[in-house]
């Protein structure tokens, strides 16, 4: 699906690596804010309806439908493609409450006042109009209802072992997700966001989350997404044309060391997440 107005390219893209770190999240790993308000409308409203935008893979969509197996989630993606993939995850999963839908966080095609709760993780730090983003999710949610936001804070990254590839890395990425009009540090920012949006800050409850890659398996997970970024993805291309300062070599080097990474049996990744739960 093609968003009618410009809005700036997802640098990121839709390699079989980033899907593959997409389909580790779960709510348990990248929405434990909002679990508790899910078991909670579990209880008091069993019918709750649920919107995940920017959903990709579905793997958070589909784990959040499981605490309101009454409920329906609503999972969004721009890309066809990806969210089919949800629905695919749902129905191998037994997971029979969530639906699809390909749309534009920008231009949901719901009706005001139409869901319960709206969610939208690490959609808002790759947008240029997050704030646009954001009173579009607020529209469609109901009075009383709840925005569930959770978005990285980059400048927040921890790794070890340290080497000055990786350490390069971290600064071209951050600059990548900028140069491309995107907010890599606006995990901090959400309360702000929210009270720009016109939500009264006593109706907005503030949390930090983490993430943290250790075992064989999270960091393949974690350094091959990053390695085929630098190697051949949108992230070495748009490097290269914008000339943030690394050539063609240096990105090399990167490739290799987030290689060396997943190898180090002590290697581990951390880093930081600012959340909110908005009552509309």
């Amino acid at each position: 699906m093609t968003d009618p107005r410009p809005h700036n390219a997802y640098v990121p893209g839709y390699k079989p690596a980033h899907i593959k770190n997409h389909t580790w999240r779960t709510a348990e790993n990248s929405a434990p804010h909002l679990i508790p308000v899910l078991q909670s409308k579990a209880q008091t409203n069993p019918n709750t309806k649920l919107l995940d935008c920017g959903a990709g893979p579905g793997s958070i969509s589909v784990s959040l439908a499981k605490y309101i197996p009454q409920g329906e989630v609503t999972a969004t993606d721009l890309s066809e493609e990806v969210i089919q993939r949800a629905a695919t995850l749902a129905e191998t999963e037994g997971v029979t409450n969530v639906k699809v839908q390909a749309a534009s966080i920008y231009e949901l095609p719901f009706e005001d006042d139409s869901f319960d709760v709206v969610h939208a993780h690490q959609v808002l730090c790759h947008l240029d109009q997050p704030l646009e983003a954001l009173r579009s999710m607020l529209r469609v949610c109901k009075p009383g209802g709840v925005v569930a936001l959770r978005e990285v804070d980059m400048r927040m990254w921890s790794f070890w072992p340290e080497s000055e590839p990786l350490k390069q890395f971290h600064k071209l990425i951050t600059l990548v997700m900028g140069a491309n009009g995107g907010y890599p540090n606006i995990g901090p920012r959400l309360v702000s966001l929210a009270m720009q949006a016109g939500i009264p800050r006593e109706r907005v409850q503030a949390s930090m989350g983490t993430w943290c890659y250790s075992t064989r398996e999270e960091r393949e997970v974690w350094g091959g997404t990053m390695r085929d970024r630098v190697q051949a993805g949108e992230m070495r291309k748009v490097a290269l044309e914008r000339g943030l300062g690394w050539g063609e070599e240096d990105m090399d080097k990167m490739a290799q060391a987030w290689d060396e990474w997943i190898e180090a049996e002590d290697g581990c990744f951390g880093c930081l997440h600012g959340e909110v739960l908005i009552t509309k």
